[in-house]
C-alpha cells in the first residue's frame, strides 16, 4: 500500500479482486430471483438485508417450487449458521469497538470478505477493524448492484424454471467441495443425500430436506465427538485432506 493514497483507495484495492468476482455470479443470483418473482426493489432489499448467495440462491429454487415459509427459514436457519463460528473466530481481532460497530459489521459479514479481512488481520498489523468494515460495505456494494442489474435483465429474458434447480445444485455441490476437510465430512454428504431422498419420498415436501439436515449434521456431531474422544483425531476419517490455513502457516508463508 503506499503511503501517500487515501485510506479508503488502498482498502478498495485489496477488495478489489473479491468485489470484481462478484459480478457474475451476482448477476446470476439476480435473474433468478426476479424468476422467482422478486421485482428490481425487492432484489436490490434481498441483497442489502440477506447478503448471502447461497440464501439468496436457496430462497429462489424454494419459491418457485412453492416451498411453505416456515421450511425456507428453517432451511436458511441452518445454512447461515455457520456465520456464528466464522464471527467467533474473526472477533479477537476486534476489540475495543462498539456494540454499533459490531451490529454492522456482523449484518455485512460474509464468507469471503470474512476470508479476505482474516488473512489481512493475521499478516497486516496495520489493518485495523475499520478496513475490514469497509470490506464488508464494498464487497455489499458490489453484490447489490450486480444483483439489481441481474434483476434488470431477467425483466427482458424469458428463463426456463428448471435453471434455478440446476443453479442451487451447482451452488450447493461447490459449497460442499470447498467444506471438504477429511473423509468424515464426505461421509456425512452422503448421508445427508441419501436422507433427503428418502424423507423427501415420504414427506412429499420439502420439509424433508430440514429433517434430512438436522438428523445428518447431529450424526456428523456425534461421530467426530466419538473419535476425538477415542484418540482417533489422526485416523482414516478424521485425517486432513487439505492443509490448515492457521495463523502459523500464514506466517511462515508470507516470510518465505
Amino acid at each position: 500500500m503506499k503511503k501517500d493514497e487515501p485510506r479508503w483507495l488502498e482498502v478498495l484495492k485489496v477488495a478489489l479482486p473479491l468485489c470484481l468476482s462478484y459480478v457474475p455470479i451476482g448477476l446470476a443470483c439476480g435473474i433468478l430471483l426476479n424468476v422467482a418473482g422478486f421485482n428490481t426493489v425487492l432484489t436490490g432489499l434481498a441483497s442489502i438485508l440477506v447478503f448471502s448467495g447461497g440464501a439468496q440462491f436457496l430462497i429462489a429454487s424454494m419459491l418457485t417450487v412453492n416451498a411453505p415459509l416456515h421450511t425456507i427459514l428453517i432451511m436458511l436457519f441452518f445454512l447461515e449458521l455457520r456465520y456464528a463460528l466464522l464471527g467467533s473466530s474473526i472477533s479477537q481481532y476486534l476489540h475495543n469497538t462498539s456494540k454499533k460497530f459490531l451490529y454492522f459489521f456482523a449484518i455485512s459479514l460474509n464468507d469471503e470478505n470474512y476470508a479476505v479481512n482474516y488473512l489481512k488481520f493475521a499478516t497486516d498489523k496495520a489493518w485495523r477493524p475499520q478496513d475490514a468494515l469497509m470490506v464488508e460495505h464494498y464487497s455489499l456494494l458490489f453484490w447489490t448492484i450486480a444483483n439489481v442489474v441481474g434483476s434488470l435483465i431477467g425483466n427482458l429474458l424469458t428463463v426456463d424454471l428448471e435453471i434455478v434447480d440446476f443453479a442451487l445444485t451447482s451452488l450447493f455441490l461447490y459449497m460442499i467441495v470447498m467444506q471438504v476437510a477429511n473423509r468424515l465430512t464426505i461421509l456425512v454428504s452422503f448421508f445427508a443425500g441419501i436422507l433427503a431422498i428418502i424423507f423427501m419420498g415420504l414427506l412429499k415436501s420439502t420439509m424433508g430436506l430440514v429433517v434430512s439436515t438436522i438428523i445428518a449434521s447431529l450424526f456428523g456431531f456425534a461421530m467426530e465427538d466419538y473419535l476425538v474422544k477415542h484418540g482417533h483425531q489422526r485416523g482414516v476419517l478424521l485425517h486432513k485432506i487439505k492443509p490448515k490455513a492457521s495463523r502459523k502457516v500464514i506466517s511462515k508463508s508470507g516470510d518465505n
